[in-house]
């Protein structure tokens, strides 16, 4: 009887390391389904691709109220999932966003409150759109708007941290595409979070943001390559402008890999939100969205 041939077979783990964050190419990755061994009863056949996964959202995000203890500061959050959610297994890019002063509420009778604003708001009052097509790809959000309980300068960033922890445990988040927004308070909370914990989202979006410049903030934002358009009202006389043109002149200093973008309108007082908002707001022909969309952390 001939001798066996052994074979000695080597598996080859990648190390993944983070990088900062960058402009998608626009080219979809597509997983490539592993071919079925032949003779072996035992193999596990091939994935099956799902249909509805490249199906384009026309619908609204199914939106709910959920009174959930993510930690001791947030009690509740409004979390929006695309219409075809449950029909897909593939994974979302994530939006959080944090509302102002005067929603803040315990998260289960005062739930509510918090989805009156922003996304959340849009949702309910039909003005969201399903999809956004960027770089020729289409891409639907999961929305997740928490209710802070009480604004706590020491745990800003971690409570946003926290929310987005619990999301990726819950839902099938992209956490390439991960994204930070929110307006006046939540908008120094989106500050905050940006130079806290920069390298691990791809993009921020702070309205008016109650938080004042911070050099050691900046500099994580520049360093980990987070990319940051802020927005905020040369009047405002509730938070002042020069926050905002103060944290972007403290970033673009440190000759960031993305420059930090700031969009100052002249008049209009403390509501920046309403104008940023706005899907029909648009630069260099993108909303916040879109604008958001073009970054992804790693592959």
């Amino acid at each position: 009887m001939k001798n066996a041939i052994k074979f000695l077979l080597i598996l080859l783990v990648p190390i993944v390391t983070a990088t900062s964050c960058k402009k998608d190419s626009g080219t979809p990755i597509e997983e490539t389904p592993e071919k079925p061994a032949t003779g072996n009863p035992g193999t596990k056949p091939p994935p099956v691709e799902n249909k509805y996964n490249n199906v384009v959202e026309t619908k609204l995000p199914n939106q709910k109220a959920l009174s959930e203890n993510v930690n001791k500061n947030i009690g509740g959050f409004h979390a929006a999932l695309p219409y075809l959610y449950d029909s897909t297994t593939k994974r979302y890019p994530l939006l959080v966003f944090v509302h102002g002063i005067g929603e803040l509420g315990n998260g289960t009778t005062d739930l509510a409150n918090a989805g009156n604003v922003g996304p959340a708001g849009m949702i309910k009052h039909k003005v969201w759109p399903p999809n956004f097509k960027v770089n020729n790809q289409n891409f639907s959000f999961i929305v997740i708007t928490p209710q802070i309980k009480k604004w706590d300068y020491s745990t800003t960033a971690n409570d946003i941290n926290d929310m987005i922890s619990y999301a990726i445990k819950k839902y099938r988040v992209d956490t390439t595409r991960m994204y930070v927004s929110g307006m006046s308070m939540g908008g120094g909370y989106t500050w905050d979070y940006g130079g806290k914990y920069g390298a691990r989202i791809a993009a921020i979006v702070p309205i008016c943001g109650a938080s004042g410049p911070n050099d050691a903030k900046a500099k994580v934002m520049a360093s980990t390559g987070l990319a940051v358009w802020a927005f905020h009202r040369s009047d405002d006389g509730t938070v002042p402008a020069s926050n905002s043109t103060g944290y972007v002149n403290k970033i673009n200093a440190l000759n960031p890999p993305i420059k930090a973008k700031l969009t100052l309108w002249a008049t209009g007082g403390h509501d920046a939100w309403s104008q940023a908002l706005n899907v029909n707001t648009k630069e260099n022909n993108m909303n916040m969205y879109e604008w958001m969309l073009q970054y992804k952390r790693g592959k």
